[in-house]
């Protein structure tokens, strides 16, 4: 029997769409911690997350078993796109669940080098305190929020999110950048210091 630990994601993937039920389970326990983590900072409800937890692997298991998985990144991108598709969904058909708010600056595109992601991230990196930081964090917009969860806590690149948040990858910089400019105003606010 081959050892399914050793396997990467994407060849799981390849395994289950071949039958192989074990390779599922793998991805299952590698994968239900963080995703359930995230549905979880999109409903704010824990039987609502259940709920899309399961849906969500119930869609996975349909596409791969359906031949229709594709994708170039990272299986966990994949399968938080489905959850977010998901919440999002519900939002709008049950008024019950939050929506993802929809910040007015958030059409600004930033094409600004400066922008870039390493030049937040750095910042970000920067806050001395990991416990105010994850504060200050759950004070920002929800879409900020989610994105700053995405980056550091999913380690995903800009690329990945813009396709989980279905936004532009300028869109998803954009709201690093207020994420960042609202945190530093806190730290500010708060007569924080930066780590030099």
């Amino acid at each position: 029997m081959s050892d399914f630990s050793a396997k990467s994601d994407h060849e799981l993937v390849g395994m289950y769409e071949h039958g192989v039920d074990r390779a599922f389970d793998v991805l299952l326990a590698r994968n239900q911690e963080h995703l359930f983590a995230y549905i979880m900072r999109l409903t704010q409800d824990a039987d609502k997350a259940n709920d899309v937890f399961q849906e969500t692997f119930m869609k996975a298991i349909v596409c791969i078993r359906g031949h229709q998985y594709r994708t170039t990144g990272k299986f966990s991108a994949w399968l938080m796109r489905i959850a977010h598709n998901l919440v999002v969904d519900a939002a709008r058909s049950n008024r019950t669940m939050p929506q993802v708010e929809m910040d007015a600056r958030m059409d600004v595109l930033y094409n600004n080098a400066g922008l870039a992601q390493e030049c937040c991230e750095e910042e970000m990196l920067r806050m001395a305190d990991a416990e105010t930081l994850a504060k200050m964090i759950g004070k920002l917009p929800r879409v900020q929020q989610e994105i700053v969860h995405l980056r550091f806590y999913e380690g995903l690149s800009f690329k990945e999110i813009a396709q989980v948040t279905d936004v532009s990858i300028n869109t998803a910089l954009g709201r690093m950048r207020y994420a960042t400019l609202n945190l530093r105003r806190m730290v500010e606010e708060n007569a924080l210091e930066l780590a030099v």
